[in-house]
């Protein structure tokens, strides 16, 4: 299946790119970043936010290195709510990703509509049937991944007869452009009967906008306030002028690229009299 609904969005097939802007932990456990980041998401008019919830004991173990900044990152389940309610009123899509069963139930619970799995738990199979179980869509990243482990996920997925979309990624904070293998996304498209897209790790927002050129269908940036923000993912996401820029940019290439119908385009037609059939 190539194309999913979500709400009243479809994404997939011939439907415009879904744009989402991974909100992730670039709030810096402050609930009132996290509103500005879903107001700037609205106006940069990308089609949904994502955030990152979980329970630090369970996503990590204490001596982690990012257990500090994970726990201050941590959001409450009110603040959460709070979060979906405000993105919901500005027409974006809101879902996260889960790191552990007991968020998987909370995002249930609080009617997320949709999940993503991060690269890093594509292998985590008591994850996969937890969020599988959960009926809703599923974006899935495939970083690391080969091929034989997307496959036990999707199966998974279709186990539990729920849609789901793969996006490319290549997990590296930031990841080198030209490391970027955008060729990942029509391979994706071919071998998978699946919406295909790409999660962006790269600095700037140039390749997102050549992973559409390619057949991306869903498109994950990381959208942060200042860029100089204390924090992981700040410098390798758009600052909103830069993903504003990025959303135009797609749309245009989109209109572009066009329909793929062999037929006489509106353009053409003042100079079909110019034909030259034979006789």
């Amino acid at each position: 299946m190539d194309t999913f609904k979500v709400g009243e969005r479809k994404i997939g097939g011939s439907y415009p790119t879904f744009v989402v802007a991974e909100i992730g932990i670039n709030h810096n456990g402050d609930v009132s970043i996290a509103e500005k980041l879903v107001e700037e998401a609205s106006r940069c008019k990308a089609d949904a936010v994502k955030l990152q919830t979980y329970v630090t004991e369970k996503r990590v173990p204490k001596d982690s290195s990012v257990y500090g900044i994970l726990k201050k990152c941590e959001l409450s389940h009110e603040a959460q709510a709070d979060l979906k309610a405000l993105a919901e009123r500005r027409g974006l899509i809101f879902f996260s990703t889960p790191f552990d069963l007991d968020s998987v139930d909370f995002l249930r619970r609080l009617g997320v509509g949709l999940f993503k799995i991060a690269s890093f738990d594509l292998v985590n199979v008591a994850l996969l049937r937890k969020v599988a179980s959960a009926k809703s869509p599923v974006i899935a990243s495939r970083g690391m991944a080969n091929r034989s482990e997307i496959d036990s996920a999707i199966g998974i997925f279709e186990d539990h007869c729920i849609p789901y979309a793969l996006l490319h990624c290549i997990s590296a904070y930031p990841a080198p452009k030209d490391q970027a293998n955008l060729n990942v996304i029509r391979a994706l498209a071919r071998t998978y009967d699946c919406p295909v897209g790409y999660s962006d790790h790269t600095l700037g927002v140039e390749v997102p906008v050549y992973a559409v050129a390619v057949g991306a269908k869903i498109i994950e940036k990381h959208l942060t306030l200042d860029k100089r923000l204390e924090g992981p993912d700040h410098a390798l996401s758009a600052d909103p002028a830069e993903f504003a820029m990025m959303v135009s940019r797609i749309r245009e290439l989109e209109s572009i690229l066009g329909e793929s119908e062999f037929r006489v385009y509106e353009a053409e037609k003042a100079t079909m009299v110019h034909r030259r059939p034979s006789d």
